[in-house]
């Protein structure tokens, strides 16, 4: 082998559409498998789009009766496999199916299984709260590695121990560059900015955004004075004729974001705007965030949004480059660790 390809196999050609295109050799094509589940099949095909390879064939079947049936149309023995599936809602029916997959790529002589999670589902249930509950992430995580996993990769976890569940590695990518990027682009700079935690428990990710972005930290403080009497709001940090950027790790109902949007908009913020990783946006949420002082809420395509619930105050933006990076880096054994460094990206 030549001293070139013995060095990073991976380049960076011309752009094309504003993306950067990265490139494979012939044998490393050879040696990887990128597979789509039903819930991220368009994230999975912006992911070979810049790894400049084609998406695996694959036979996913939904039975009259429930069931799922799940193959691999082309040979995989011997290679990385990469199974890319939210376990999004139907959050049962995605789990079983990335269940099945693995299974079935397992049986197939597969060198490595790499489920690629960008949402990991149940992540919220990870502790006893009181008695007789299940801590059903640490469930999924043995289900996962029974089924045949070797490598889980996900993002920005409810609960950062959860990794702990799993006894295969697991690589934990942060939203944070992606989101700093991002409002760094349209203008937004430390003078005229604060990024502000909707509740104290979210302080440490609320913090992460404002060093990416150079801006002071501001805290909303929820607290009820005595029952039957609405929650009051205090806002720590100075967000006076300021843009307030509010962040959490998952949008569900919206509620909390709504109410903490309000109360900076109160407040006096000049414009207040919202960004989470994973935008579940179950039950009221839309109409929530359309009535909220949100001028506009950015999010990530962990989860897929058909086009209507783009609604005008949605931005959805991809992780496809992020997640390309991290499979050619897992192939080539370099760490993840750089993709998420200040003053690197």
């Amino acid at each position: 082998m030549s001293e070139n390809k013995k060095l990073i196999k991976i380049k960076n050609i011309n752009e094309r559409k504003g993306n950067k295109m990265i490139t494979l050799t012939k044998e490393d094509k050879d040696k990887i498998r990128v597979f789509a589940g039903t819930s991220s099949e368009k994230l999975a095909e912006k992911i070979v789009k810049y790894l400049d390879m084609d998406l695996s064939a694959a036979e996913i079947v939904k039975f009259a009766d429930g069931e799922t049936f799940a193959k691999a149309k082309k040979s995989v023995r011997g290679c990385k496999v990469f199974i890319v599936q939210s376990t999004s809602k139907p959050v049962n029916e995605s789990l079983m199916e990335l269940l099945v997959f693995i299974d079935a790529i397992k049986r197939s002589s597969a060198k490595e299984i790499i489920a690629v999670i960008p949402y990991y589902g149940y992540a919220r249930q990870d502790r006893k709260a009181s008695p007789r509950e299940p801590i059903t992430s640490k469930l999924v995580a043995n289900l996962l590695t029974v089924a045949g996993a070797t490598r889980v990769v996900t993002m920005d976890l409810h609960a950062r121990q959860i990794q702990g569940f799993f006894d295969i590695p697991v690589d934990h990518m942060e939203a944070l560059p992606i989101l700093a990027k991002h409002f760094i682009k349209y203008g937004f700079h430390p003078d005229d900015t604060v990024v502000v935690s909707p509740d104290v428990g979210g302080v440490k990710r609320a913090r992460g955004l404002a060093n990416w972005l150079h801006t002071p930290l501001a805290i909303i403080d929820k607290r009820r004075a005595k029952a039957n009497v609405s929650e009051v709001m205090n806002i720590i940090g100075d967000i006076k004729g300021k843009k307030a950027i509010l962040i959490d790790d998952m949008i569900d109902t919206a509620g909390t974001i709504c109410h903490a949007a309000d109360a900076l908009a109160e407040a006096g913020a000049v414009d207040v705007y919202a960004s989470c990783t994973h935008p579940v946006l179950s039950g009221p949420a839309m109409e929530n965030i359309q009535k909220s002082a949100i001028k506009k809420l950015v999010v990530l395509d962990t989860i897929y949004l058909p086009q209507e619930r783009l609604i005008d105050k949605i931005e959805q933006i991809s992780i496809a480059d992020l997640l390309s990076e991290a499979i050619i880096r897992i192939h080539e054994k370099r760490p993840l660790s750089p993709l998420f460094e200040i003053g690197k990206n």
